[in-house]
């Protein structure tokens, strides 16, 4: 763990999570509620049916307070432009709360799904947010010279006739906060020099000392945006109070099984990298074979209550609350949270007291 960390109180975020064949059931009165109780944001997720934007507007259209964030916007859905104009957008409609979260994605979906090639994911990541903020700061008419996003665009098929443009609404804010979603060592590194967040995912307090060096090195890069003490760290986790811990960890293997073995390409899962740094590399592999032979519930049965409990906080409210403070150690600013009912909430909430 890095020396210099000073804890910070940590807030819950809500997790409203991917949908299935359709929109989940009761989300808007668990936010609601989540809201009345003093959660801190609702986050919204995408991958290749539900988009991130269209329900946090919905959503956020009946609370005042809570922020709200998409984990995550990706980056290849959308040019940067349109980005900024529906960050611009939701923050004008939200009077000031909107959180734009960013993130990579990985080749089978880039690819396969939105058909833009997945290279050198860092530089369009940079250059993707450099072309946000200078939409937003409508300073001038915006262009970037690329080679990803290139403005005015000037490449095949071009009619010469583009031109730079500013946007005509004028940003509620010039500075909407951007957080990025990332896993590995260089993109840690690089939301801690270029966002004002970092959303993370499959870590843990066991991998503080990783990851924290990973944002230290971003931090002390020349230009850096923000220092460790107002750059929020936020993880979505799995949260569960229960006085039947067997039963949780049993529930929650399926989900592991298909990060681990599941998730992405074979030759390229970010989830089963991160699995491997926390020290699971022989487990990874076995749960892989499995999974992708079809052996779906051998996959979750080969997950070790370990392998959960890396990345999980399960156990009674004193147990949880113990866990907590562990994360809280670590650096750990936000968790982010996925819960099943108004009730669930309300048990979640009173771990703020």
């Amino acid at each position: 763990m890095a020396r210099d960390i000073k804890p910070r109180d940590i807030k819950l975020g809500y997790n409203s999570g991917y949908w299935g064949s359709g929109p989940p059931a009761g989300t808007t009165e668990a936010i609601i509620e989540a809201e009345r109780l003093g959660f801190d944001s609702v986050w919204t997720a995408e991958a290749y049916g539900s988009d991130a934007l269209t329900p946090l507007a919905w959503w956020g259209s009946n609370t005042s307070k809570i922020r709200l964030g998409t984990g995550i916007v990706q980056m290849s859905a959308r040019t940067p432009a349109a980005t900024a104009m529906a960050a611009m957008t939701l923050d004008h409609l939200s009077e000031g709360r909107f959180i734009l979260g960013l993130g990579a994605s990985g080749p089978q979906v880039v690819e396969g799904w939105y058909g833009q090639p997945f290279t050198r994911p860092l530089a369009r990541t940079r250059e993707y947010i450099d072309i946000i903020r200078a939409v937003l700061r409508r300073e001038a008419p915006v262009t970037s010279d690329g080679p990803a996003y290139a403005l005015p665009y000037q490449g095949p098929g071009a009619s010469g006739l583009g031109k730079p443009l500013k946007s005509i609404l004028h940003p509620l804010r010039e500075d909407v906060p951007i957080w990025l979603g990332a896993e590995g060592p260089k993109n840690v590194a690089l939301a801690a020099e270029i966002a004002d967040g970092w959303l993370g995912f499959l870590a843990s307090p066991r991998t503080a000392h990783e990851f924290n060096a990973w944002l230290d090195e971003g931090f002390a890069r020349p230009g850096a945006r923000r220092t460790r003490e107002d750059f929020e760290v936020a993880f979505l986790c799995q949260l569960h109070i229960t006085d039947d811990r067997r039963a949780v960890l049993d529930a929650y293997k399926p989900f592991t099984a298909l990060y681990a073995g599941g998730m992405g390409a074979e030759e390229k899962n970010f989830h089963a990298e991160a699995f491997r740094r926390m020290g699971f590399a022989d487990d990874v592999d076995r749960i892989t074979e499995l999974f992708r032979s079809g052996r779906k519930e051998e996959a979750a049965a080969a997950v070790p209550d370990e392998m959960v409990e890396a990345t999980a906080i399960i156990g009674d409210e004193d147990s949880v609350r113990s866990q907590i403070a562990e994360w809280e150690a670590a650096g750990v600013t936000m968790l982010v949270v996925t819960a099943r009912s108004v009730e669930e909430i309300e048990s979640l909430s009173r771990l703020m007291d």
